[in-house]
């Protein structure tokens, strides 16, 4: 028998496996292993054979298992795998792991790269601060409306609702029983608060402890928060043929409609990493404060560009456009070891032509 490819659907207990003749495509058989099972079958594979997943949680783990034997692992978007399952309507777990087999011998499909564990590390702290920051505004909005249920109306500030909260003997309608209730929320509240800002004190030393973040942070709008996930999020950028496929997996480009020559674009595609995604268009709304404040005579030309841009755009426009530019210029950095240059669009070849005409 030749190599055999294999299609796996992960599960949390149950592993679903197709095996699949690397030359042919012929199904050899179809499987399932409970997860010790699996771990062990793994492990008496022959080195090479290529085990295709989709990246959902608990990927990058097997992934690493899978190196750990010798064995090539393929991580795929789900929505790379979707067409190749041949009935849409008949979903289950053996015709997920054939049409993960399938697409796995595509020559053009592109594949996730796999995070080392202290990628995964980096990002937990990331997940987990996001939570703790809608957990806040949940509680922050509970306190508002428990209020406002006894007429106690407060302004949509943190701070407006600390002075409220902190003064609750000064609201004598208000039970005695309730404003317990209020004061143990409360104090939930900030507890929640501290947790957060310990996420942001260690995500902070993760970027101040990494050269490559400190690279990145050159570039205004971009923060801790912001270099860090980047990082961790796809480490060297080599994966990425250039900046537009970084920026295209971010979701930062139009979606296309054109038939016939003649090209549409849509609104932007929202697809790929969401988090990152969010804390660059939030940098890039810093950016465009920044160069509508600083003198013409002290802008940058990327600050020039920026003004430019606000000059005969609409906002959303020029933030996603900020965003998109950002995108190619981190992935620079990080695949090619530079520091960040403001006057480097100076020296490109076509400026430089226009600036001799």
């Amino acid at each position: 028998m030749g190599t055999i490819s294999l299609g796996v659907d992960l599960a949390k207990c149950t592993f679903s496996v197709c095996e699949m003749e690397g030359d042919t495509g012929r199904v050899l058989r179809r499987r399932e292993f409970r997860r010790d099972a699996f771990a062990a079958w793994l492990a008496q594979l022959p080195a090479g054979t290529v085990v295709a997943m989709e990246a959902c949680s608990g990927a990058h783990h097997w992934a690493r298992r899978c190196r750990e034997y010798g064995l090539v692992p393929r991580l795929m978007a789900a929505q790379f795998v979707r067409p190749f399952r041949k009935n849409p309507l008949a979903k289950n777990d053996p015709n997920d792991a054939e049409a993960i087999a399938t697409a796995a011998r595509q020559g053009n499909m592109r594949f996730v790269p796999v995070k080392d564990i202290d990628q995964q590390a980096r990002l937990s702290w990331h997940r987990v601060r996001e939570g703790y920051k809608a957990e806040h505004l949940a509680i922050g909005n509970r306190l508002r409306g428990l209020l406002a249920e006894f007429g106690v109306v407060v302004p949509h500030r943190d701070a407006a609702l600390h002075r409220v909260l902190g003064d609750l003997d000064a609201y004598v309608e208000l039970p005695g029983e309730f404003k317990e209730l209020l004061r143990s929320l409360a104090e939930h509240w900030g507890q929640v608060r501290a947790a957060m800002a310990a996420c942001d004190a260690r995500i902070e030393r993760h970027a101040c402890q990494d050269d490559r973040c400190f690279r990145l942070r050159a570039v205004v709008g971009v923060g801790p928060l912001t270099a860090d996930a980047m990082v961790a999020s796809i480490g060297n950028a080599r994966e990425f043929k250039n900046g537009r496929q970084l920026a295209a997996w971010l979701g930062l480009v139009p979606t296309q409609h054109s038939s016939g020559g003649h090209a549409r674009l849509g609104a932007i595609s929202c697809r790929g990493d969401g988090y990152l995604r969010t804390l660059l268009i939030q940098g890039a709304r810093s950016s465009l404060e920044r160069a509508k404040r600083v003198g013409v005579d002290k802008a940058t030309p990327e600050q020039a560009w920026i003004r430019s841009l606000a000059c005969r755009m609409a906002f959303g426009k020029v933030i996603v456009a900020i965003a998109n530019k950002h995108a190619r210029q981190l992935w620079a950095m990080l695949a090619h070891d530079l520091d960040y240059d403001p006057q480097v669009g100076l020296k490109h070849p076509m400026q430089q032509q226009r600036t001799a005409a």
